[in-house]
């Protein structure tokens, strides 16, 4: 008798377990329901959910206590707690996408401008951070003796490869993914033709520094595009070595950058031989922010100029970066959207 009293006792309790098990996924699909179509932005409906549907959220500690259930009771709230979740997570993203384009419409109703109403005055104009500092460049080259050369965008292969000792099948024209165009002619993808149509016209010595816009195959990514801008420079004379190059990228940099520091790394490039990457240090980082070397005398002799006697530099660097560093800019893409609210900042 007091055996079977013990055994009723038990299955009494395994009942009460599993009507309150049910009644707490009744009243989570209730309190769940109210709260997420209650939800004022997508925060808020984030935090709800980690504490619905979290790990230590109230669901999991429903089905936690289902230790306490018998083998024939755990599959039918085990089913019920997963239909609930199926449930609250359709839920969730629905009004999700409804906070969505909630903030969409007060963003585009906040920003919205009515070209019809009268101007309230005239605003002035600034020059974009790429002018600024491409005419910073220049100025600082300049004041050390240089010439401003500029040449067209639609260039030849000759010019473009061919005159800077890069021939057909040279391994170098994979550094530079071109966009080619009809009658041999291309986008150029860098600004060294300027240096050689200068030497055609001009016998050495010759200074003069070239800026431009250049084209190349890149993705779009947050320091990559295929149209950006380039600013080389190039110095033929008698005498001029190694100590003359570094000698004047150094203190460019130092008049541009300040006192950061700065290194030298030997590298390739097929119309300059020795050739070297300078680095400066930013943000605690080794930051490439140009390349250069001592021009090739296959490029020389290519233009008829006698090697033995004229020796010279070259150097050529990315506008877009040499912004990005001085404005502290996180993505190059920032320099080409046109966002006022981006460039009334400089």
């Amino acid at each position: 008798m007091f055996k079977v009293c013990i055994q009723s006792l038990f299955l009494v309790s395994q009942n009460v377990s599993l009507k309150k098990l049910n009644d707490d996924l009744d009243g989570l699909e209730k309190d769940a329901s109210n709260d997420i179509t209650v939800a004022s932005d997508q925060e808020s409906l984030e935090n709800l959910r980690i504490q619905l549907l979290g790990k230590k959220g109230r669901l999991s500690k429903i089905l936690g206590s289902m230790g306490s259930l018998s083998g024939s009771d755990r599959p039918v709230i085990g089913q019920r707690a997963n239909i609930l979740k199926n449930q609250l997570q359709g839920l969730i993203t629905d009004r999700l996408e409804d906070l969505k384009e909630k903030a969409l419409k007060e963003k585009i109703s906040s920003e919205t401008i009515d070209v019809s109403a009268p101007s309230s005055g005239i605003r002035f104009g600034h020059r974009h951070p790429l002018i600024s500092t491409t005419e910073q460049i220049l100025d600082l080259f300049c004041g050390l003796g240089y010439e401003v050369q500029e040449g067209p965008e639609i260039e030849t292969d000759y010019y473009n490869f061919e005159a800077l000792n890069i021939p057909k099948e040279h391994p170098a024209r994979d550094m530079q993914d071109t966009f080619y165009l009809e009658n041999n002619l291309l986008l150029r993808t860098h600004t060294s033709p300027v240096q050689i149509r200068c030497l055609e016209n001009s016998p050495p010595p010759i200074r003069i520094v070239a800026p431009g816009r250049v084209y190349r195959r890149d993705a779009v990514d947050s320091t990559h595009s295929p149209v950006f801008h380039q600013v080389e420079v190039l110095a033929i004379d008698e005498g001029l070595d190694f100590s003359h190059l570094r000698g004047t990228v150094m203190a460019f940099l130092k008049a541009f950058f300040g006192d950061l520091p700065i290194r030298f790394r030997a590298s390739y490039f097929p119309f300059t031989e020795p050739s070297a990457e300078v680095d400066v240090q930013w943000r605690g980082k080794w930051l490439e922010v140009m390349g250069c070397g001592m021009v090739d005398p296959a490029v020389l002799e290519g233009l008829g100029i006698d090697p033995e006697r004229w020796t010279g530099f070259a150097a050529g660097l990315g506008v877009e970066r040499f912004c990005m560093v001085r404005h502290e800019i996180d993505d190059i893409r920032r320099l080409y959207t046109s966002d006022l609210r981006f460039l009334e900042q400089f």
